[in-house]
């Protein structure tokens, strides 16, 4: 085995047994210890929580929701090596709670509020919307009585096939036929 091999297991052993240290004094209610696993975990955890949340400041507030958390339930840790990966775990549970409880974000982009507002009606509009019911009423008036009132029955009161179907006694493939569908 080598120095630097020898100095790395070292170390190693040495963060386990500081980690574990740490963890039973948090355990055992020593908040400097818990302060300890904040400094030397919030860079973990708030990674996380900004990966599955996409949003900084709500990232940011959830690292502090993932620690109290944490500190209520550390006693629960059974080994205290798993701590990173106990983290990890309550933050993604924490996120994925957060996105489906979270209200829909509304845009405040320029594009997306112009179509999200209802026009009003100029004065052109209303002169052109009343040109195309002047052309339906005399096209309408064109058609002979049967073909006027399917049409009627479909596109202005909103009957279904087989409502008109039973309406007019015609089979469903009759009204299609009427309404060239």
């Amino acid at each position: 085995m080598t120095t630097a091999t020898s100095t790395l297991d070292l170390k190693t052993l040495w963060a386990d047994a500081s980690l574990e240290a740490l963890v039973t004094a948090a355990q055992a209610g020593d908040r400097d210890a818990f302060g300890e696993i904040i400094e030397r975990y919030e860079g973990m955890v708030r990674s996380v929580a900004l990966r599955r949340l996409g949003d900084e400041a709500e990232a940011a507030e959830l690292v502090q929701d993932v620690f109290m958390k944490a500190m209520i339930r550390i006693g629960q840790l059974r080994e205290p090596a798993a701590l990173g990966g106990w983290l990890r775990q309550i933050t993604v549970r924490m996120a994925i709670n957060r996105q489906v409880r979270r209200r829909p974000v509304v845009s405040t982009e320029p594009m997306t509020l112009e179509a999200t507002v209802v026009q009003c009606d100029t004065p052109l509009d209303n002169a052109l919307e009343s040109e195309r019911a002047s052309q339906v009423r005399d096209g309408l008036s064109r058609l002979g009585e049967l073909d006027r009132s399917t049409l009627v029955a479909f596109y202005v009161r909103g009957e279904s096939l087989n409502e008109m179907s039973v309406a007019f006694r015609a089979p469903v493939g009759t009204i299609k036929r009427r309404l060239h569908v």
